[in-house]
């Protein structure tokens, strides 16, 4: 890495730091309900009219039943809003209704904060759809998160307890999260982004002239608006010549905001962060780098600062960071080394005052190697999905880099709230086995950990694997999976192992070279979805309620401490080696064996 790059890093990680700490204190006080006076008043009616009691604490399988409903119905009426959205107003190109499989895709996508999109969206959603479905769902998906790792905070956190499990009120939680933290950081972010340039209005697509002709290519789309494919599978393309260029409008600053404060990531338009629209200068590129670390950084703070130890806080931070810096340096080494078949060739790939050097390949050039690597890395770190380049156009090492910080399981800062939670998992488990290297039983913040938890634990940190190895050997043996593949060989293994650990995962970016807007891949990444978000956070509310139950035991001179240097390094081994083992077969056959073939031809 140049000096650049490391300016980049360190001043990222500096200024995150500095707004994260105070992010932190007010997160705590949300979870504990140390909220002033007046927005009790402001909660007061809302409660009143949903006939919900704010202070009734819930069982985890109250809890659970609660945000299972709350997310299934966010999914139907997604689902019913693309499929009517011809229908209804706020549709000036008169976008007509999404097909069935896509509209389910979509809906399970964007209430499992995954936000896949096979879709186009300034060719398929109107303006409602994507501002009452997909930007609420942004906010609700984000405020389930936080509210799980709000739970799991507070079944560490109980010192007395009645046995029953009670780990808080999700309703009340949602409600919270939502009002005092979600759309008052989205507001300050959106009106950034609109003083960058971020568009933000309701007027109909503009078609401009152009200085010259154009021939292009582009998708068959049918009467729905969807790509139309041949009876091989690969999508029909027809040729088009051009005067004009039509620019996309809309209400996209108030999507991006929360698209990155939630890391969501699913962007108004196709070429998501990449556009000009959504992403035009390099502040604002900092900014939205910033806005997808910001909660999940100020979550372990106020984890600390919930459980009554803030050197807790700090240990999960330190770790996630370590990972983090690994990824970063990792990926911009393997960006700025270029392709080494035209080194073979005589290019000069050197970065000069002339060229950026290295492989810019599928990156805007008003960001760089630097910062879009960087946010290449932030973007799969944190479960987010927003893209400022393509993925499918990276080294294969540099392709490999955000694969595996996704199969990490999302806890190297992760989603809002998801990363926290996920890491925690990690702890229980090193935790244990500490234990069993030492022969004693294991303890974490006072908590003993027993058979129950490591049982959840383990289920919590096995269904995701499963899902993304099962889901890959299932597209890869059948047809329809094999044809969405537009480079064979071990890229194209390497595209469909993406798409699966993006999905499971709860990321939702995407390689790019797969086509993936078919009914097959549809449903498939649906099911992984659903399961990966909904099959990790039952066990996690369950472990919150276990633990919940039992007392808090005093700190004695034979408790292991686990907030300095060892336990870090603890937590980051068993992150490595728990999360990435399951995928080392799977990396071979991928980027591995690509990396392999490039450098020795």
């Amino acid at each position: 890495m140049d000096t650049s790059a490391w300016t980049l890093l360190g001043v990222f990680l500096i200024v995150l730091g500095v707004l994260a700490w105070p992010l932190g204190r007010w997160l705590a006080a949300v979870c504990d309900g140390q909220l002033p006076r007046w927005m009790h008043a402001v909660e007061k009616p809302l409660y009143r009219l949903a006939a919900v009691a704010p202070e009734q604490s819930m069982h985890w399988r109250t809890y659970a039943l609660a945000l299972l409903a709350f997310n299934a119905l966010g999914a139907l009426v997604v689902y019913g809003l693309q499929r009517l959205q011809h229908l209804l107003p706020l549709n000036p190109q008169g976008m007509g209704a999404v097909s069935r499989d896509s509209s389910f895709n979509t809906a399970v996508s964007f209430v499992t904060n995954t936000n896949w999109q096979g879709y186009v969206g300034e060719a398929t959603m109107s303006y409602l759809t994507q501002m009452l479905g997909l930007a609420v769902q942004n906010f609700f998906s984000a405020a389930t998160g936080i509210a799980v790792a709000f739970a799991l905070a507070r079944g560490f956190a109980a010192r007395r307890t009645d046995g029953q499990g009670h780990v808080g009120n999700f309703w009340t939680d949602v409600t919270r999260i939502i009002s005092w933290v979600l759309v008052p950081i989205s507001l300050v972010v959106a009106i950034v982004l609109v003083g960058q340039g971020v568009i933000q209005n309701f007027d109909a697509y503009k078609d401009v002239a152009t200085l010259e002709q154009t021939a292009y290519e582009v998708p068959k789309l049918d009467a729905a608006g969807q790509p139309v494919h041949g009876a091989d599978g690969a999508p029909v393309t027809e040729a088009k010549v051009s005067n004009t260029q039509t620019l996309a409008m809309g209400p996209v600053a108030s999507q991006e905001a929360i698209k990155m404060v939630g890391t969501n990531g699913g962007g108004f338009f196709n070429a998501n962060s990449a556009h000009p629209y959504e992403n035009p200068t390099a502040l604002a590129n900092f900014v939205q780098m910033l806005g997808i670390f910001l909660i999940p950084a100020a979550l372990c703070f106020a984890f600390g600062r919930v459980v009554g130890d803030q050197r807790q806080g700090y240990a999960l931070l330190a770790a996630m960071t370590v990972i983090f810096a690994v990824a970063v340096v990792a990926l911009v080494a393997a960006e700025q080394a270029g392709n080494p078949q035209w080194s073979a060739l005589g290019v000069d790939q050197a970065a000069g005052a002339l060229q950026s050097g290295g492989n810019m390949e599928g990156k805007e050039v008003r960001f760089g190697i630097t910062a879009s690597a960087l946010f290449a890395a932030v973007t799969t770190a944190a479960s987010c999905g927003a893209v400022n380049a393509m993925h499918d156009s990276f080294t294969p090492l540099g392709g490999m880099v955000p694969l595996v910080l996704m199969q990490l399981g999302e806890v190297v800062f992760g989603g809002v709230g998801s990363g926290l939670y996920g890491m925690l998992v990690f702890a229980i488990l090193a935790v244990f086995m500490a234990g069993l290297m030492i022969g004693r039983t294991p303890e974490y913040l006072g908590k003993k950990i027993e058979v129950r938890e490591i049982k959840l634990t383990s289920a919590a940190i096995l269904v995701t694997p499963i899902l993304v190895l099962v889901g890959t050997a299932i597209a890869v043996s059948v047809d329809a999976g094999r044809a969405g593949i537009a480079n064979p060989g071990t890229h194209g293994f390497s595209e469909i192992l993406y798409a699966l650990t993006s999905a499971a995962n709860n990321n939702g970016s995407a390689f790019a070279g797969l086509s993936a807007n078919t009914p097959f891949y549809n449903v498939l990444l649906a099911v992984a979805m659903w399961f990966g978000r909904f099959g990790v956070i039952v066990p996690v509310l369950a472990i919150a309620g276990s633990l919940a139950a039992k007392k808090r035991l005093p700190v004695t001179a034979g408790t292991m401490p686990t907030h300095g240097p060892l336990f870090v390094t603890l937590l980051v081994g068993t992150v490595l080696l728990v999360g990435l083992l399951n995928y080392v077969p799977s990396l071979a056959l991928g980027p591995m064996v690509e990396h392999l073939v490039l450098w020795a031809q």
